[in-house]
């Protein structure tokens, strides 16, 4: 099954294949992407295995920062290391020269929660509203910095794509609006933590939003495979929904003349 075709037009201003204009500084200990000026309203962006230099990421980065008015940061919190972006996207996972086994120990979430912890806290104390998006890595990260136990909240709301480790425990503890961005195929976003997820969270009081992206598998919403059929229609859909999201909660989006 496939997303049905788009019209030109709905791509229209949306710079896939085009180059990043942020700019690199540090966040907390981290160095990081950064893209947007904006002094009240911040944007923390959570990559996934790509990492923070793919430039899918840093494209959405700008997209965020333009379209919900928001100054975008994408941390590297992986250290500094950084896997081959072709291998990956064709999925080349057991290829030795990768180390897959090494670097998801060395990346476990016990290991960079702090850090991820650490700079929403910055963004924090410099501005008035704060949101987190994250994809795959990202997506258990995202549901971590939403959780009941920040008092006061590190973010204001989340948007969560295709999410990898994500416990049922993150779930039942959400605490911020949360949005999910889900495929119809992904083997780690299982069925059953889609239903926990669709179940649980109606019943915990925040706003809810669950998108449901039919055809389309894991990692759709920010590798940009042309190849896999639906992928780029998703991938649009995707980001016009997290800018719709960050909008609301985070405050207006600037005019843009027609």
């Amino acid at each position: 099954m496939s997303i049905a075709p788009y019209a030109p037009c709905c791509f229209r201003g949306f710079q896939w294949d085009g180059t990043p204009t942020g700019r690199i500084d540090k966040l907390a200990s981290n160095d990081a992407y950064i893209a947007g000026s904006s002094p009240d309203r911040a944007v923390l962006l959570i990559h996934d295995a790509l990492g923070w230099t793919f430039p899918n990421i840093r494209l959405l980065a700008d997209h965020y920062a333009k379209e919900a008015n928001a100054t975008v940061y994408v941390p590297d919190f992986f250290g500094g290391e950084v896997k081959d972006p072709e291998m990956l996207i064709h999925g080349s996972w057991a290829d030795p020269s990768l180390d897959m086994p090494g670097f998801l120990k060395r990346n476990a979430r016990d290991i960079r929660e702090p850090e991820i912890f650490g700079t929403a806290r910055a963004l924090r104390a410099k501005y008035k509203k704060v949101g987190a998006v994250g994809f795959c890595f990202g997506g258990w990260a995202v549901f971590r910095l939403g959780a009941k136990e920040h008092q006061p909240p590190l973010v204001d709301c989340i948007t969560c794509g295709h999410p990898t480790w994500l416990t049922k425990k993150d779930i039942d503890e959400v605490a911020v609006p949360l949005q999910v961005l889900a495929p119809e195929h992904d083997r780690v976003y299982t069925p059953e933590l889609k239903l926990h997820t669709f179940e649980t969270v109606q019943k915990l009081g925040v706003p809810f939003d669950y998108q449901f992206f039919p055809g389309v598998e894991h990692a759709c919403f920010n590798r940009g495979n042309k190849s896999k059929p639906g992928e780029l229609a998703a991938m649009v859909r995707g980001k016009n929904a997290a800018v719709d999201w960050l909008i609301q909660f985070l405050g207006d989006a600037p005019l843009v003349p027609l």
